[in-house]
């Protein structure tokens, strides 16, 4: 094995982004998964992003991986080294690389352009795999070795790693891999000079077992069945798959139990059907899918079960970009279905977020009564991150209010007499009961007296179909009722920054750690910026948004889609004006951009209207230069 040298302290980075991009297939993602769990071992913090094509098989891919000592809350704007395993992958992502950033090529595949805008270093890794090891499939392996060398990871981890994930299929393949490491660790070691290599050196964190790494969609998963789920069923769609894949091979393990139904409409109404049987279920889709769940919605709006649905966004409209990501889905999700569906629906800014949003999302399910849907995006769902492991001890899960026999519908009572029969009585089970806070008690099927009929149209206090306007207008406000009581539990909301800050970014989803990064540079500058992202977006919890927008003197929204959907939700309850920021081109929030703006309406410059920070979608020789990321505002 290699030896890994010393590292020098004298030149380290704060941070360091690094990107592999190929073709789909040529395995880049996995060196980005052990690159990942060595690193973590190695105590730094980490954040990746992974963007495959959308074709099942070829298209450009890549997987870019963030190491630092301190909380990371993007993948970085743009890479510092770029490695590329052929000319497409070179072409599609060299105009992101950071100016002055390093360019790891393959000579015998890649044939880069020579600039002064960054460094070069030729790298044969498919020679090396093919001619030296006898072994072109190890390529990716022989990339990971140069990796780690260049900037002083810790190869023993890799190793380890390496041994972890292959001892399964013997002895041979564990030690051609070490080969394939070894080979490009010896060929960077050999021919990149160390002031050169020390040059990107980040100095890792002290390492803890509290620590875990995961990606969103795993999170989300694991707080599903840290809240009791006990029932999914679903659809594949990206980015969401990832949910189902990961509950099918451990919720049976705890008792549960996974079903891929034939389409999302049929997935959503298994999901009901357990739920009316009384069980903590969930499904998760994407947009399209969840297109396709809206009638069903209705029907668990209207028949008042417990229910979460998981959107996992991605740019749209119809089957959009599959794999690309947009924060486009927030009309879907608040307003989308027919009549009025009052609903919860909350949002995730981080992994970290997707555990406990999804205890979150259940208790609501289950306190109210009413679908919950958890949003996520590509950026979150995908990326995996090093978080620290949840406290389950510190988890509280809530229980929907049941009837027993005895209770007279009055209650969650245990029993305590006999059962009143089920009849025509006003004295019999009232599954709808008109309460003060809108929450009746619900029945199990299979509760001596408590029978009863969930269904989709309109019904009286027992359940029986009665379309008269009286029954309508008393049953709608009780649906409403319930929705409204619920955002005194909203979870507490993200913040960061000068609370007394004169500017206040209010945003949600993961363009909330843009704002971060963004609001932390121009502290640094000393101009002051306070952030609100609000973890709950409908209903909007006045008591965290409400006083935010009263006091601040500009408000600043930014968010990935074209129409600035919050800023609408925002504007309509709190009339006042705001600074819209919105991305649309299928890509995150860039911190840069954002702090440009941010720079121009403390100055004045900007003090309403509507801004767009897209990329430059040009020739594939053209570089984007930092002018290039700020379009005409619109000042108004």
């Amino acid at each position: 094995m290699a030896k890994r040298e010393p590292q020098s302290h004298g030149t380290e980075r704060t941070s360091l982004v690094i990107r592999v991009a190929g073709e789909a297939g040529e395995g880049i993602k996995k060196p980005g998964e052990l690159l990942i769990q060595a690193a973590t071992r190695a105590g730094f913090q980490v954040l990746t992003d992974f963007s495959p094509p959308s074709e099942i098989k070829g298209g450009v891919s890549f997987f870019q991986i963030r190491l630092s000592s301190r909380q990371l809350y993007t993948r970085g704007d743009s890479p510092d080294v770029l490695l590329c395993f052929n000319q497409e992958a070179f072409e599609v992502n060299i105009q992101e690389l950071a100016k002055g950033g390093l360019l790891i090529y393959d000579p015998d595949t890649v044939t880069p352009e020579r600039t002064e805008s960054y460094r070069l270093l030729a790298f044969p890794m498919e020679r090396i795999a093919s001619k030296e090891l006898r072994m072109p499939i190890v390529k990716n392996v022989v990339a990971l070795g140069g990796m780690a060398a260049l900037f002083g990871l810790e190869t023993e981890q890799l190793y380890q790693l390496i041994n972890e994930l292959w001892a399964r299929k013997g002895e041979a393949v564990v030690q051609t891999n070490y080969k394939a490491l070894d080979a490009g660790i010896n060929y960077v070691q050999e021919n990149v000079p160390s002031e050169q290599r020390a040059t990107y050196r980040v100095a890792p964190g002290r390492p803890s077992r509290d620590n875990m790494v995961v990606s969103g969609n795993q999170a989300t998963a694991l707080g599903a069945i840290a809240a009791g789920c006990s029932f999914f069923a679903g659809y594949p769609i990206t980015p969401a798959s990832d949910i189902m894949e990961f509950l099918a091979v451990v919720l049976p393990s705890v008792g549960g139990a996974v079903i891929q139904a034939e389409d999302e409409i049929s997935a959503i109404n298994m999901v009901l059907g357990a739920s009316y049987a009384g069980k903590q279920a969930i499904t998760s889709t994407s947009g399209p899918g969840l297109s396709l769940m809206i009638e069903a919605l209705g029907l668990a709006t209207m028949a008042e079960l417990p229910l979460v649905v998981v959107d996992a966004q991605r740019a749209g409209p119809s089957t959009g970009m599959p794999t690309r990501h947009e924060q486009g889905d927030l009309y879907l999700c608040a307003f989308g279905g027919h009549g009025e569906v009052p609903r919860i629906v909350l949002a995730a800014t981080s992994v970290e977020d997707c555990f406990s949003l999804a205890v979150a999302s259940f208790n609501l399910a289950e306190k109210y009564q009413t679908p919950v849907i958890l949003m996520t995006d590509t950026v979150v769902a995908v990326r995996t991150e090093s978080i620290k492991k949840p406290d389950l001890s510190k988890i509280t899960i809530e229980h929907r209010l049941t009837w027993q026999p005895g209770t007279n519908g009055h209650g969650n009572g245990q029993a305590n007499g006999a059962a009143k029969p089920y009849d025509e009585s006003e004295d019999g089970y009232r599954r709808y009961k008109l309460t003060q806070d809108g929450i009746s008690p619900m029945a199990i099927p299979g509760t001596e007296g408590g029978q009863y009929v969930a269904m989709g149209l309109e019904h009286n206090e027992k359940g029986r179909h009665r379309p008269d306007p009286r029954t309508h207008t008393r049953m709608t406000q009780k649906r409403f009722r319930k929705i409204e009581q619920s955002a005194q539990d909203a979870p507490p909301p993200v913040t960061h920054g000068n609370p007394s800050a004169e500017i206040g970014i209010i945003t949600w989803g993961s363009t909330a750690g843009a704002a971060i990064e963004a609001i932390d540079t121009l502290a640094a500058q000393g101009i002051d910026v306070c952030l609100l992202a609000p973890r709950i977006l409908l209903p909007l919890p006045d008591e965290q948004v409400g006083e935010f927008m009263r006091t601040k003197k500009r408000i600043v929204v930014p968010e990935v889609n074209y129409r600035g959907q919050l800023a609408d939700v925002l504007q309509a309850k709190y009339p006042r004006p705001v600074v819209r920021i919105n991305v649309y081109g299928g890509r995150p929030m860039l911190v840069g951009g954002l702090v440009d703006v941010l720079r121009q309406v403390a100055s004045g410059e900007i003090e309403a209207g509507r801004v767009e920070l897209n990329p430059i979608i040009g020739d594939l020789d053209e570089l984007v230069t930092p002018d290039d990321l700020l379009a005409p505002v619109e000042a108004r």
